[in-house]
């Protein structure tokens, strides 16, 4: 029996990554909310890796943090092993990753949903959404219809989710979860552009049964640093991961079975991951490849259940576990959970404006894998995004966005709504021109004043980022006033490090400049050395050895900001503009861009488009 239920300012559809950040989001900016889960015992689940950040997303998790998301706070409270990848390069593309207990995350997650003011946890299947009478309708499978001024769509992989295990198909979710199959039906009728994504995960298997004597070990990082900019004591590592390859019997086994995978038998018809293939599509693409690497992780402390990272497969079960067993130190592999690769309805992002609010559906919002990405990280910025403008349409607010220029957030959703993607979309530190200004180490310094003008970041954490901010432009000003004199220790460290000697006095930040030398070295020479915390010692080298590129690159920046306050109207009729070529005008009516910035970045249009555009906007007298 339908009834009318309760009503919100804010409903949001799922209590994954996506749907966490959002639901906090609203609720902290003043908005009544209600956030549903189809499994309460399942919020914040990690389906695939336990583990938070990587490269660029790392970068992601702390953008979320300085905006005042939970995804750097929950990964402090659970983290098992501390990472900072790529150290071996510059520190544009450095990415931290922490291995989690992935139980204790979703406990940590669902426990600060539930003491969050002004926000409602329901267990519930959502099976219709539909607009009545202006006023959006959201239906449990139990009939309950409640009344909302905004709806943010964040299903992860449940919606129409298909589990695919060699010729086995059915209808399922994630970890053995129901799928969502009434709601599809129901944005089909709202006119969403739905179509058909693939994912996959690797065997789960018993820790037990590993050789560990053959595999190499992966400790974590000696020093660690907090994850959240909330936090100040660094996390302790207390596992250790390990590495192990393929070989050519895994090739064979695999080769000589591909017929039983759904993804080349065509059972399975959605698109698979180009950046994270499954390992009989690794040795397919690359047959030439004597080997792939795999890394063992455990999903917990009090568990037994380790996670087998590059290895994921939808191969039978019998094959999977021939094929796992040819791996050096998984002969007598015991499996805990089976392998799948799961097929999921989601939607053409460019559909969506910069908010994530639908073209034309005002107050209907996506975040996450339902906007065509995949990857925990990826889906907590948007769903913090579409939180935060799901409340300022409801309280009358300006719009939130993100400039590709500040954030790997804003780059991130500028590429799904101006390009879309074609299979799940993955951030990645080369899809940013701007990686050297958009590090993981100032992302406070980009962001925090954002998530403090929104009302997101407490005072004990503001006053922190002030602190930081000004020991580390102290600690600059020092550095490049402080003059050490030559002396037989410094010229041999110099030339230890092949670098030239000096002869007379030279200033710390000079030294700092060369590429052979790093502030850590030139501590026995530095004797008035103030005690400091790591990031803030990161922040001030990188500013003092980069700043030319620095420099360069913020200026590059400035010109985009420039062309993204320039403003489009939203009635043009672009058809109608003498000069744009067909394409380009296709491209512009689809995407309908809000700003010249966002023009730029649509496939298909030129910079001669953009020029003919700029021409024409400062006949109609548009302004910046």
């Amino acid at each position: 029996m339908d009834y009318i239920s309760e009503k919100y300012d804010v409903a949001v559809i799922g209590a994954g990554h996506a749907g966490i950040e959002a639901a906090l989001a609203a609720a902290k900016l003043g908005c009544k909310t209600i956030i549903f889960t189809i499994s309460m015992d399942w919020v914040g689940n990690c389906p695939c890796n336990p583990s938070i950040g990587g490269t660029a997303k790392g970068h992601l998790v702390r953008e979320i943090d300085a905006l005042g998301g939970e995804m750097g706070k929950a990964t402090d409270a659970t983290l098992i092993q501390y990472r900072v990848l790529n150290r071996g390069k510059g520190p544009a593309v450095h990415s931290l990753r922490a291995q989690i207990d992935r139980r204790e995350y979703s406990g940590y997650m669902k426990s600060v949903l539930e003491k969050q003011p002004n926000l409602d946890v329901r267990q519930a299947e959502i099976t219709e959404i539909k607009k009545q009478d202006g006023v959006w309708q959201v239906k449990t499978q139990l009939g309950a219809i409640h009344e909302v001024k905004a709806v943010i769509i964040a299903t992860g992989t449940f919606l129409g989710g298909r589990i695919y295990i060699g010729d086995v198909s059915y209808e399922g979710g994630p970890d053995g979860m129901f799928a969502a199959t009434e709601l599809a039906k129901s944005l089909k009728l709202l006119g969403l552009p739905l179509r058909r994504f693939k994912t996959g995960t690797p065997a789960r298997i018993h820790r037990a049964s590993i050789d560990f004597s053959k595999l190499e070990e992966q400790p974590g990082d000696e020093i660690t640093s907090p994850v959240s900019y909330s936090h100040t004591t660094p996390p302790q590592n207390k596992a250790i991961c390990h590495v192990t390859y393929t070989n050519a019997e895994t090739n064979r086994i695999i080769t000589e079975n591909i017929q039983y995978s759904p993804l080349y038998s065509g059972a399975i018809e959605g698109v698979g991951p180009r950046y994270c293939p499954s390992l009989e599509d690794k040795i397919m693409r690359f047959p030439d490849k004597p080997r792939h690497q795999l890394f063992i992780e455990p999903c917990g402390l009090n568990t037994e259940e380790m996670y087998l990272q590059g290895a994921s497969s939808s191969l039978p079960e019998q094959v999977q576990i021939e094929m796992y067993r040819s791996i050096p130190g998984l002969e007598n592999v015991k499996f805990m959970r089976t392998a799948y690769a799961i097929e999921y309805d989601c939607v053409d992002p460019t559909a969506l404006k910069a908010t994530l609010e639908f073209k034309g559906l005002s107050g209907l919002f996506g975040a996450g894998q339902f906007n065509g990405s995949s990857g925990y990280e990826e889906a907590a910025a948007q769903g913090l995004v579409a939180g935060i403008n799901a409340a300022h349409l409801v309280l009358g607010k300006e719009p939130f966005i993100l400039e590709r220029s500040s954030s790997y957030i804003g780059t991130l959703i500028d590429d799904l709504v101006t390009k879309g993607c074609t299979d799940p979309y993955r951030m990645m530190t080369s899809r940013s021109e701007y990686r050297l200004i958009l590090r993981q180490d100032n992302a406070d310094e980009r962001l925090m004043p954002r998530g403090r003008e929104l009302g997101l970041v407490d005072d004990t954490t503001w006053e922190r980022y002030l602190d930081r901010m000004a020991q580390k432009e102290a600690e600059i000003e020092r550095l490049k006033k402080t003059v050490i004199p030559p002396s037989d220790a410094l010229n041999e460290m110099l030339v230890s490090r092949e670098t030239s000697a000096v002869d007379g006095g030279v200033h710390l930040a000079e030294l700092i400049r060369r590429p052979q030398i790093d502030y850590a070295c030139l501590a026995e020479f530095d004797k008035e050395r103030p005690e400091l915390p790591f990031d803030v010692v990161e922040k001030a080298e990188i500013e003092i050895k980069y700043a030319g590129y620095i420099k360069k690159q913020l200026a590059q920046a400035n010109e985009l900001r420039r062309l993204e306050r320039r403003l489009i109207p939203d009635n043009i009729n672009y058809s109608e503009i003498t000069g744009l070529r067909l394409e380009a005008a296709e491209k512009l009516e689809k995407i309908r861009p809000a700003s010249i910035g966002q023009a730029v970045g649509i496939s298909g249009v030129n910079p001669a488009d953009i020029t003919v555009l700029l021409i024409w906007l400062d006949k109609q007298g548009g302004k910046s």
